[in-house]
C-alpha cells in the first residue's frame, strides 16, 4: 500500500489535534508533523521532507497562502491542501495549485478523499494543473443588425437561458442565440463551463468570487454575480477544486 508523511499546521490546537487524529485513521497517511505557525512549518519543511502540506490559511505571521507561496520554491513540493473556515479563499487556492480545499469543521469521509487526491496526483507523475485533453474554440455564429458576426466560446464568461434560446455574455457585449441553454451546457462541459441554476451557465476560469454559504448562494463571474442553486452547490463546490486547463 502507497503510503505517504504530511505536515499540518493550523495555529488552533483543538483543530491540530483533530486533524492528526483524523489522518491517523487512515492508514495511507504514515508520518504526521504538526506545525502551530507558518514560521514553525518552513522550519519543519525545511528538515524534513513531505508529501503533503494540509494548511489553515489565516495565521497569525505567514498566512496558508503565504506558505503554499514560499513552498512553491521547494525542489520537490509537496502537495497542498487547504484546510480552513473561509469558503471565499477557494478561488485564490487555485492559483498555487492546490490539490483540494476543505471546509472547517472537518469530515472524515472529505479528508479520506483529500488522501486520494494526493496519492492520485502523486502517482500520476505530474502536477495537478496538467491536462492532456486540448479542446478546440468553438465559434458561433450570431446576428448583429443585419451582420453575421462569429464569437468564440472562449471569449464567453457566462451563458443565461432565455426560453429556447441562449444569451451568451462576453467582456464587452452579449449575444442571442437560438440554442438552449442544456445543449450548450453537455457540448461545453469538457471546455471548463458549469451549470450553477437552471438559467445560468458559466466558465470555471472567470470565477472570480465564490460565496455559497447563507440565503442566496452566488458566483461573481466578469463582474457580475451569478446565482447558484442550492441542488447546484456541491457540483460547484466540486468543479472549482478541479485543476484548471489552458486548453479551451
Amino acid at each position: 500500500m502507497t503510503q505517504i508523511d504530511v505536515l499540518i499546521a493550523d495555529d488552533e490546537r483543538p483543530v491540530l489535534d483533530e486533524l492528526e487524529a483524523l489522518l491517523r485513521r487512515d492508514e495511507r497517511v504514515r508520518d504526521i508533523r504538526r506545525a502551530s505557525s507558518g514560521s514553525e512549518a518552513i522550519r519543519l519543511l525545511s528538515e524534513h521532507a513531505v508529501d503533503a502540506a494540509f494548511l489553515d490559511i489565516h495565521m497569525p505571521g505567514l498566512s496558508g497562502f503565504d506558505l503554499a507561496r514560499a513552498l512553491s520554491r521547494f525542489g520537490s513540493a509537496p502537495a497542498i491542501v487547504f484546510v480552513t473556515a473561509d469558503e471565499a479563499g477557494a478561488v485564490e487556492a487555485f492559483d498555487f495549485q492546490a490539490v483540494d480545499f476543505i471546509l472547517k469543521p472537518i469530515r472524515r469521509e472529505r479528508l479520506h478523499r483529500a488522501v486520494s487526491r494526493i496519492l492520485a496526483a502523486r502517482d500520476s507523475g505530474r502536477g495537478p494543473d496538467v491536462d492532456d485533453d486540448v479542446v478546440p474554440d468553438e465559434h458561433i455564429a450570431v446576428r448583429v443588425g443585419n451582420v453575421m458576426r462569429v464569437v468564440r466560446r472562449s471569449d464567453v464568461r457566462w451563458v443565461q437561458a432565455q426560453g429556447d434560446y441562449s444569451r451568451l455574455v462576453t467582456d464587452s457585449d452579449s449575444h442571442l442565440i437560438r440554442e438552449p441553454i442544456s445543449d450548450l451546457e453537455e457540448r461545453w462541459a469538457a471546455a471548463g463551463f458549469i451549470r450553477v441554476h437552471r438559467s445560468y451557465l458559466v466558465d470555471r476560469a472567470a470565477i472570480t468570487t465564490v460565496r455559497l454559504v447563507g440565503a442566496h448562494p452566488t458566483l461573481t463571474v466578469a463582474g457580475e454575480e451569478i446565482p447558484v442553486s442550492r441542488r447546484s452547490i456541491s457540483v460547484v463546490r466540486e468543479a472549482i477544486l478541479q485543476p484548471r486547463s489552458d486548453a479551451r
